[in-house]
């Protein structure tokens, strides 16, 4: 919209809600924070239902809050992760190396603070007890999604993964309880993914969700959540550093399924590697 967020919010101050008007005072309070965070947990931050935060989203003439989150960011005027500062346009190159380190820094750590050691735990018992493990992912999640999978594909061969969202959607319905997904959505919250997840859940596949978000609705449907630490602004999806945070807790879970069964999992990354040493000049 072509309107400045905080025009709009002036604008619309008389067609709110009492609750409606706790939800705009916590975002002129928390501007900076309030762009990263998802309905559930605006919801939550406000004490209202998610149902007042998309009222309020429409009051202001969004369609709903996806839209309104991407004016407040474009108000607040960052693209960057909380706490860090935007390079300035002549900035040198050696400068933008040091940003760039950072950013992933900052990453790594807040992944570190948020990842659960015991999910992780359970993650790797999920799988190992499963006949076979779907790595899935939608969108840049997807390429993750693979990266993961060939990843485990040089441990065991249980590790699948499928194509676009048609194709995810038909192979979770042909799971059975002793299957695992392993699926990566740094929002948890889009539909192809939902569809994905319920016809799993369905099936009686379990669910493990890789996410930012733990009140997310794809982390309401699973049964162990990952979460990364990195921010992502609604005005830069698909950066790098949140790809840095999904892949880091995909390498803690590598680690993890490999050290619970070390003698299978040796043996197996010896033999791939000496398969692929032909294909070596």
């Amino acid at each position: 919209m072509a309107t400045n967020f905080w025009e709009l919010l002036q604008q619309h101050q008389g067609d709110l809600t009492k609750s409606g008007r706790t939800v705009a005072d916590y975002l002129v309070q928390h501007a900076a924070e309030a762009q990263y965070l998802s309905i559930s947990s605006l919801a939550k931050e406000c004490c209202v239902a998610e149902a007042t935060v998309f009222r309020f989203c429409r009051a202001l003439g969004f369609e709903g809050y996806h839209e309104m989150r991407i004016a407040l960011a474009q108000a607040n005027a960052t693209g960057a992760l909380v706490n860090q500062h935007v390079p300035e346009p002549d900035a040198d190159t050696a400068t933008l190396c040091e940003h760039a380190s950072a950013l992933l820094m900052t990453t790594i750590n807040g992944t570190q603070n948020n990842l659960s050691p015991e999910a992780v735990d359970k993650a790797s018992e999920l799988m190992h007890k499963a006949r076979q493990v779907y790595c899935l992912g939608q969108g840049g999640s997807m390429y993750i999604a693979n990266d993961i999978c060939a990843r485990f594909a040089c441990i065991s061969t249980k590790f699948r993964t499928a194509g676009d969202s048609h194709m995810q959607l038909i192979t979770a319905s042909l799971m059975t309880p002793e299957d695992v997904v392993l699926f990566v959505s740094y929002s948890g919250a889009t539909r192809d993914m939902l569809e994905t997840l319920r016809a799993a859940k369905a099936a009686g596949a379990k669910i493990i969700l890789l996410t930012h978000y733990e009140d997310s609705p794809g982390a309401k449907l699973a049964d162990i959540v990952l979460l990364c630490g990195a921010q992502e602004s609604p005005l830069d999806s698909g950066n790098i550093p949140v790809k840095v945070a999904l892949l880091y807790v995909a390498e803690v879970l590598v680690l993890r399924y490999t050290m619970d069964d070390p003698e299978n999992a040796n043996a197996a990354q010896d033999r791939t590697s000496e398969a692929l040493a032909v294909k070596m000049l």
